[in-house]
């Protein structure tokens, strides 16, 4: 039965303009009156302020809490228990990507809504069903696979933009694998992000987002370093976080990500962003896809073109052990990760050697 079953799945609402953070009860009041506020610590205090204005101006009920960090099992339990203490209603993310993810699994385990907010367009994390779920030494634990997506997603494009650039550009590296990876699980038939199987509308979100980013990305990151949104930059945030977060969600997951969570248990990569480590992930699965020269060369000029890091030295790391990066592919090629939605078998040894030969033809291209 399930070969057959296709999917597309979205938010209910995805917002894109500025200056939604001072009027986010509007987008909130629909799902209830006492939000409990998850929020990273940067900007809490600012959330508080205007965010609470809002609330108080609707009659509406809120507390604000801080988020610790790492979306591990242990923080969503007691986001969990603090929204049912506080008698909430609707649950609210406002942050980066673990801090989203740990409002809408607080969201699943406490049966209620959410409504996401994020402050950097570093992933596709905002739109997606589906968690990331790490250990507390910040290493890959599971996925959690939600019955549902975010209600409302907010895009406030002055706060995005404001954010430091490597950030900005850490969600065009994330989203420029969306395509690639969807075009593998379509291939394969494969499982979306939804168990189910990959859909043409997602074929064609995905393809969209790749070519939103190669036409934009360039001028969305020379706005960024200079703190402004133009038409340039809102395009490359509907790309980054809806048409890659419903373009991998409706058409799936490859070796790009399952080589990234493999790449969460080596430690002098944990300074490197999602996004980062996505890209060298993406530059992996193109060689064991033997993907044609053409096509390599258009995603690494574009990975210099925006200033994301080419090379595992980019990334940040101190030494190639053989040992740690075998186990890098392990990891990657565990059952129930993404590694199984590639066209062809993979095995851990496959993508040892593909990570030495994408790093290889990193170097290569590097100064060129």
């Amino acid at each position: 039965m399930k070969k057959s079953v296709k999917s597309i799945t979205s938010p209910k609402r995805f917002i894109v303009g500025q200056h939604l953070l001072e009027d986010l009860s509007t987008y909130t009041s629909t799902y209830g009156n006492h939000a409990y506020v998850i929020c990273d610590e940067f900007i809490l205090d600012r959330a508080k302020k205007e965010a609470g204005n809002s609330f108080d101006e609707a009659g509406n009920q809120s507390e604000f809490v801080k988020f610790n960090y790492e979306n591990t099992q242990e923080e969503i339990d007691k986001h969990t228990e603090g929204a049912k203490k506080a008698g909430a209603n609707v649950i609210v993310g406002i942050g980066g990507g673990k801090t989203l993810d740990t409002a809408k699994a607080t969201a699943y385990f406490s049966k209620l809504p959410v409504v996401i907010f994020p402050t950097i367009a570093s992933t596709d994390a905002p739109c997606t069903a589906l968690s990331v779920i790490y250990k507390g030494d910040g290493s890959f634990d599971r996925y959690l696979f939600l019955p549902s997506n975010p209600d409302v997603v907010l895009a406030d494009s002055a706060i995005l933009a404001a954010a430091p650039t490597r950030f900005f550009v850490a969600g065009i590296g994330d989203a420029l694998a969306t395509y690639f990876e969807a075009r593998a699980c379509y291939r394969k038939n494969g499982d979306n992000l939804v168990n189910l199987k990959p859909s043409l509308a997602g074929m064609g979100l995905a393809n969209m987002c790749y070519e939103t980013i190669l036409e934009y990305g360039l001028q969305a990151k020379l706005a960024v370093d200079h703190g402004i949104t133009t038409p340039a930059v809102e395009n490359t945030i509907e790309a980054t976080i809806y048409l890659s977060g419903v373009g991998a969600e409706a058409g799936g997951l490859a070796a790009a990500h399952a080589i990234h969570n493999g790449m969460t248990a080596v430690p002098s990569l944990h300074h490197a962003q999602h996004g980062e480590k996505v890209v060298f992930g993406l530059l992996t699965q193109l060689v064991l896809e033997s993907a044609p020269q053409e096509e390599i060369e258009e995603v690494i000029y574009f990975i210099k073109e925006v200033g994301l890091p080419l090379t595992l030295k980019d990334l940040g790391l101190d030494e190639f052990r053989e040992e740690e990066w075998r186990s890098v592919a392990e990891a990657a090629c565990a059952e129930g990760d993404t590694m199984g939605n590639m066209p062809h078998p993979v095995t851990p040894d496959d993508v040892y050697q593909a990570i030495i030969a994408a790093n290889a033809l990193a170097e290569y291209y590097h100064d060129e």
